[in-house]
Protein backbone atom coordinates (compact mmCIF):
# COMPACT_ATOMS: atom_id res chain seq x y z
CA UNK A 1 0.00 0.00 0.00
CA UNK A 2 3.12 2.56 0.94
CA UNK A 3 4.64 1.91 -2.47
CA UNK A 4 0.99 2.33 -4.28
CA UNK A 5 0.95 5.74 -2.88
CA UNK A 6 4.63 6.59 -3.35
CA UNK A 7 4.29 5.75 -6.94
CA UNK A 8 1.18 8.13 -7.35
CA UNK A 9 2.74 10.87 -5.63
CA UNK A 10 5.97 10.37 -7.46
CA UNK A 11 4.59 9.20 -11.05
CA UNK A 12 6.19 12.31 -12.61
CA UNK A 13 9.44 11.25 -11.49
CA UNK A 14 9.13 7.62 -12.40
CA UNK A 15 8.16 8.75 -15.79
CA UNK A 16 10.77 10.75 -16.41
CA UNK A 17 13.23 8.51 -15.07
CA UNK A 18 11.86 5.46 -17.91
CA UNK A 19 12.55 7.93 -20.34
CA UNK A 20 15.76 8.54 -19.65
CA UNK A 21 16.65 5.25 -19.24
CA UNK A 22 15.06 4.03 -22.08
CA UNK A 23 16.81 7.12 -24.21
CA UNK A 24 20.21 5.92 -22.75
CA UNK A 25 19.21 2.42 -23.95
CA UNK A 26 18.69 3.22 -27.31
CA UNK A 27 21.52 5.38 -27.63
CA UNK A 28 23.79 2.67 -26.50
CA UNK A 29 22.46 0.36 -29.14
CA UNK A 30 21.95 3.36 -32.10
CA UNK A 31 26.12 3.64 -31.48
CA UNK A 32 26.45 -0.16 -31.15
CA UNK A 33 25.05 -0.45 -34.80
CA UNK A 34 26.84 2.29 -36.33
CA UNK A 35 30.24 1.57 -35.07
CA UNK A 36 29.57 -1.93 -36.62
CA UNK A 37 28.17 -0.13 -39.84
CA UNK A 38 31.45 1.89 -39.72
CA UNK A 39 33.68 -1.54 -39.32
CA UNK A 40 31.75 -3.02 -42.57
CA UNK A 41 32.77 0.69 -44.40
CA UNK A 42 35.92 0.49 -43.60
CA UNK A 43 36.43 -3.42 -44.56
CA UNK A 44 35.29 -3.04 -47.99
CA UNK A 45 37.46 -0.02 -48.32
CA UNK A 46 40.10 -2.24 -47.41
CA UNK A 47 39.10 -4.87 -49.64
CA UNK A 48 38.53 -2.31 -52.32
CA UNK A 49 42.46 -1.28 -51.90
CA UNK A 50 43.65 -4.92 -50.96
CA UNK A 51 41.93 -5.82 -54.67
CA UNK A 52 43.50 -2.32 -56.45
CA UNK A 53 47.05 -3.50 -55.58
CA UNK A 54 46.89 -7.33 -56.18
CA UNK A 55 45.42 -6.68 -59.66
CA UNK A 56 48.56 -4.74 -60.57
CA UNK A 57 50.79 -7.26 -59.49
CA UNK A 58 48.06 -9.70 -62.12
CA UNK A 59 47.64 -6.98 -64.70
CA UNK A 60 52.00 -6.46 -64.97
CA UNK A 61 53.88 -9.51 -66.11
CA UNK A 62 56.48 -7.82 -65.30
CA UNK A 63 55.95 -7.87 -61.58
CA UNK A 64 55.57 -11.48 -61.52
CA UNK A 65 59.32 -12.68 -60.61
CA UNK A 66 57.84 -10.73 -57.45
CA UNK A 67 55.88 -14.33 -56.52
CA UNK A 68 58.38 -16.72 -58.24
CA UNK A 69 60.34 -18.74 -55.84
CA UNK A 70 62.82 -19.61 -58.45
CA UNK A 71 63.90 -15.64 -58.35
CA UNK A 72 67.43 -15.68 -56.76
CA UNK A 73 67.40 -12.56 -54.05
CA UNK A 74 69.67 -9.70 -53.78
CA UNK A 75 69.13 -6.31 -54.03
CA UNK A 76 70.51 -5.58 -57.14
CA UNK A 77 67.82 -7.96 -58.86
CA UNK A 78 64.57 -6.02 -57.97
CA UNK A 79 63.62 -3.47 -60.68
CA UNK A 80 61.87 0.23 -59.63
CA UNK A 81 58.18 -1.14 -60.39
CA UNK A 82 59.11 -4.35 -57.84
CA UNK A 83 60.66 -2.21 -55.25
CA UNK A 84 57.58 0.57 -55.71
CA UNK A 85 54.94 -2.18 -55.82
CA UNK A 86 55.95 -3.62 -51.95
CA UNK A 87 56.33 -0.43 -50.80
CA UNK A 88 53.07 0.62 -51.78
CA UNK A 89 52.03 -2.94 -50.29
CA UNK A 90 54.19 -2.17 -47.70
CA UNK A 91 52.20 1.04 -46.84
CA UNK A 92 48.86 -0.78 -47.09
CA UNK A 93 50.01 -3.41 -44.54
CA UNK A 94 50.98 -0.65 -42.49
CA UNK A 95 47.37 1.14 -42.33
CA UNK A 96 45.21 -2.25 -42.24
CA UNK A 97 47.58 -2.83 -38.85
CA UNK A 98 47.15 0.43 -37.10
CA UNK A 99 43.71 0.33 -38.39
CA UNK A 100 43.10 -3.46 -36.73
CA UNK A 101 44.98 -2.08 -33.65
CA UNK A 102 42.34 0.03 -32.99
CA UNK A 103 39.92 -1.67 -33.71
CA UNK A 104 38.23 0.10 -36.55
CA UNK A 105 37.72 -3.96 -38.07
CA UNK A 106 38.78 -7.17 -36.89
CA UNK A 107 42.15 -8.68 -38.88
CA UNK A 108 40.92 -10.28 -41.61
CA UNK A 109 41.44 -13.95 -41.70
CA UNK A 110 44.43 -15.46 -43.47
CA UNK A 111 46.21 -12.17 -43.21
CA UNK A 112 48.92 -13.63 -40.82
CA UNK A 113 49.28 -16.72 -43.67
CA UNK A 114 49.39 -14.12 -46.44
CA UNK A 115 52.51 -12.21 -44.91
CA UNK A 116 54.03 -15.00 -44.40
CA UNK A 117 53.57 -16.24 -48.10
CA UNK A 118 54.54 -13.47 -49.54
CA UNK A 119 57.89 -12.44 -47.46
CA UNK A 120 59.14 -15.76 -48.29
CA UNK A 121 59.71 -15.22 -51.64
CA UNK A 122 63.30 -13.78 -51.99
CA UNK A 123 62.73 -10.01 -53.66
CA UNK A 124 60.13 -8.81 -51.57
CA UNK A 125 62.32 -10.83 -48.85
CA UNK A 126 65.49 -8.71 -50.13
CA UNK A 127 63.46 -5.10 -50.13
CA UNK A 128 61.13 -5.40 -46.45
CA UNK A 129 64.77 -5.65 -45.21
CA UNK A 130 65.75 -2.55 -46.93
CA UNK A 131 62.40 -0.70 -45.16
CA UNK A 132 61.99 -2.70 -41.99
CA UNK A 133 64.40 -0.11 -40.17
CA UNK A 134 61.86 2.66 -41.42
CA UNK A 135 58.60 0.91 -39.93
CA UNK A 136 57.26 1.72 -37.01
CA UNK A 137 57.87 -0.95 -34.14
CA UNK A 138 54.82 -2.47 -33.04
CA UNK A 139 54.31 -3.55 -37.30
CA UNK A 140 58.35 -5.16 -37.71
CA UNK A 141 57.04 -7.06 -34.70
CA UNK A 142 53.97 -8.30 -36.36
CA UNK A 143 56.09 -8.69 -40.20
CA UNK A 144 58.28 -10.71 -38.41
CA UNK A 145 55.68 -12.90 -36.23
CA UNK A 146 54.13 -13.68 -39.70
CA UNK A 147 57.43 -14.31 -41.35
CA UNK A 148 58.49 -16.57 -38.88
CA UNK A 149 55.24 -18.30 -39.13
CA UNK A 150 53.50 -17.37 -35.54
Amino acid sequence: MEGLRWAADNWFVLLQSAGIIAGLAFTGIALRADTKAKRIGNLIALTQHHRQLWSELLSRPELGKLIDPRTAGGKSVATRQEETFIRLLVLHLTTVHRAVREELFLAPEGLRDDIHWFFSFPIPKAIWEKLRPFQDEAFVRFVEECRAGR
